[in-house]
């Protein structure tokens, strides 16, 4: 078994020597640093007093809200572990990264309100990108730090995903990740739809985890001419939350609209109507402004702030520096109760470790006041950068941020957070992709193939939000779409509602027959809950995993480049089980383009053999659209062909479904825009395609 996992990983490691980096991981920038970070040595410090963390395991989390409540000065979340990391290097952080720096986080974050490290998109990314489990990450990490409490974001009755299921599977994710190590649940909705909410608190509550309940902000309180969300709008929300039964209340800022004057003026308006509830803020520096904001909240009552790894993984569209708010709280009733020596010892850690992953940066060079117009959340904004590169968009990240803010109006000036975001941004994208304009997509509305994403925006499948539908757009969009399995084209209300239980033993089962004998991986039931989130990604996962085994104990330098000749390195495949892997040589291809790679491992020579993909195979060009003519009908935008939905000579309508494309997470429904018969499909399920690539041909009638 041993030396089946040491070949897996050495035909990775060849692939990456021959091939490069894996084109999915995105790594576009310059190539990692060669500097090792340095593990900060800090002494352990002897308790003085009960931790959160065992407040909770021992009282419960109401016990812990009212710790947090009573706590004398300012509590910090460091969100290095997720938010950060998303918000400026894709997501792209590794776990042997995090677990590296674990022992001195828990010294010098001990007084901490949590450490932000699951959820949002890691769980995702972990899978598709890093082929990583991310359910291994979290039960890893709770190991790692025993005594601090792990936090984690829910996207309510869309748990890590991006669409709603079943309620059973929501509240068995909850379950599992709680049983996993997960302690607090930052549960909210990406339209501040109460009833998505609803199963969420439910869900988290059932399993025991403390309910950090979110209100996500937009607009500006401050400014009364700024749209719909108001002070008012807010405060109802709040008292509604509160009746749900939440432990602490989250004002979400994910895109770092929050100015100071806002956050004083939200956060004492809350605070004087619940007294006993704690309060957590929650931004982004996109602007320069999240340090002043959060003093301001911090002032007007809330007890606790997100903040970031000090100048390593702060500011930008990250959150705000923990450094600086440490120094800037010192000595007052505000106190955090973290060493800045300390937290700055992690910080040189982190500086070094960012340099493994320049190929993720984004080259933000400064923060953007621009964000007060297009209002993109931080998460998204090097996530969407990169994802309108790989879609030919280079060079128009301008135009998109303008459509960004074009899309938000067409779909109701909504709150934008993920899911919403992504449609959001799907949107922005598709309009330049096609050099749409606002005006352009409602005229056009009934004949335009939008992205899958807003289309279910606009049948409801994310709920309701908070100021209803726009028409005459919505009805433009869901003509003749009709939701899988019902005779309905939009939902009326919570769309889970409406959703059959998903049967988990079955699942498991069938799990099990696919993966259990031949891909040696025992299915368990959180396996079932990865599958119920992204079946597709899931089995890619486990494929990949049957090829090249666990990659998550390997460097992440030699993840993302490979190892040079002569070069030697050990990895730690298991507790006790280390494997010493030295290249020795590389060959060249032969006439089937086979590269002969020699290692040796523990100082036995074993031999990999990959294939050198720019040997052979021809370059396919495909026929374009022809412009003017609508049954000649092209790709809206790159990416892989998923699904042929049509045959020749098959009589369609207008809006009838072609083909589903799929590119950078976003999926496309190509739609027809005539009425007639099928006379040609050019393409099948797999093929990559461009912008403007014919694939349908119809005869009109």
């Amino acid at each position: 078994m041993e030396k089946d996992r040491a070949q897996k990983l050495l035909q990775y490691i060849g692939n990456v020597i021959v091939n490069g980096t894996p084109k999915a991981l995105g790594a576009a920038g310059p190539l990692p640093s060669s500097v090792d970070p340095i593990i900060p040595d800090i002494k352990p410090v002897a308790k003085t007093k009960k931790s959160l963390k065992n407040i909770l395991d021992m009282d419960g989390p109401e016990a812990f809200a009212k710790a947090v409540r009573q706590n004398a000065g300012l509590l910090i979340t460091d969100t290095t572990w997720r938010d950060a990391h998303q918000s400026l290097l894709a997501t792209r952080l590794r776990t042997i990264d995090m677990l590296n720096v674990a022992e001195p986080t828990s010294i010098a974050l001990r007084n901490a309100y949590s450490l932000e490290c699951w959820g949002g998109a890691t769980f995702d990314v972990s899978m598709r990108f890093l082929r990583e489990d991310p359910w291994d990450r979290l039960a890893a990490l709770r190991e790692a730090v025993p005594d601090i409490p792990l936090q984690m974001l829910l996207r309510g009755a869309n748990a890590v995903g991006y669409t709603s299921y079943s309620d059973n599977v929501v509240f068995e994710f909850c379950r599992l990740a709680k049983d996993t190590g997960m302690d607090v649940f930052r549960v909210f909705d990406s339209l501040n739809y109460l009833e998505n909410l609803k199963l969420g608190i439910d869900a988290v509550g059932q399993a025991g985890g403390v309910i950090e309940g979110v209100v996500c902000y937009t607009g500006d309180v401050s400014d009364p001419n700024k749209g719909m969300y108001t002070l008012e709008y807010y405060l109802e929300f709040v008292r509604q939350l509160v009746d749900e039964g939440i432990h602490v209340l989250a004002i979400k800022d994910m895109a770092g609209l929050l100015k100071p004057e806002s956050a004083k003026m939200l956060v004492s308006a809350i605070r004087a109507e619940h007294f006993d509830l704690p309060i957590h803020v929650h931004t982004h520096d996109t602007a320069g402004t999240g340090v002043s904001s959060m003093l301001a909240a911090a002032h007007a009552g809330a007890d606790v702030v997100d903040a970031a790894t000090d100048d390593a993984l702060s500011g930008l569209t990250s959150q705000p520096s923990l450094g600086a708010l440490v120094a800037s709280t010192a000595g007052t009733d505000l106190d955090t109760g973290i060493a800045l020596e300390e937290a700055s010892a992690l910080n040189e850690y982190w500086e070094e470790c960012r340099g493994l992953y320049a190929p993720f940066e984004s080259g933000q060079k400064s923060g953007s006041a621009d964000v007060y117009i297009h209002e993109m959340p931080g998460g998204q904004y090097t996530n969407l950068l990169y994802q309108s590169t790989q879609l030919g968009l280079t060079g128009q990240w301008s135009q998109v941020k303008k459509a960004y803010a074009s899309a938000n109006r067409l779909l109701g000036d909504i709150i934008k957070v993920t899911p919403s975001s992504k449609v959001t941004g799907d949107l922005a994208q598709f309009m330049v992709a096609n050099n749409l304009t606002e005006q352009e997509v409602i005229d056009k509305g009934d004949t335009l193939s939008f992205p899958k994403s807003v289309v279910e925006y606009f049948q409801g499948y994310l709920g309701i939000p908070p100021f209803g539908f726009p028409e005459p757009l919505r009805t433009h969009v869901t003509k003749g779409q009709l939701i899988e399995g019902t005779t309905l084209t939009c939902f009326e209300g919570r769309p889970g509602a409406d959703l059959p239980p998903m049967d988990l033993s079955l699942t498991k089962q069938v799990l099990e027959e696919k993966w259990g004998l031949a891909g040696q991986h025992q299915i368990r039931d959180v396996d079932v809950m990865s599958y119920a989130m992204y079946p597709a990604v899931f089995d890619d996962y486990l494929e990949h995993a049957r090829q090249h085994g666990n990659l998550a104990y390997l460097d992440t330098r030699t993840f993302l480049t490979g190892m040079k000749v002569g070069e030697e390195l050990s990895v730690n495949i298991e507790e006790g089980k280390q494997l010493i892997i030295k290249l020795i040589s590389v060959g060249e291809p032969n006439a089937d383009g086979i590269v002969n790679i020699q290692f040796e491992v523990n100082g036995q020579p074993r031999m990999a053999h990959i294939k050198d993909k720019t040997v052979g195979g021809d370059v396919q060009s495909r026929p374009k659209a022809l412009k003017g003519v609508q049954g000649s009908i092209g790709a809206p935008m790159p990416g892989v062909v998923l699904e042929t939905k049509v045959s020749k000579g098959d009589t369609i309508e207008i809006g009838d479904s072609l083909l589903v494309l799929s590119a950078m997470k976003m999926e496309t429904v190509v739609s027809s825009p005539v009425k007639g018969i099928v006379n040609k499909v050019i393409v099948t399920a797999g093929d990559q395609v461009d912008a403007g690539d014919l694939v349908v041909e119809v005869e009109e009638n």
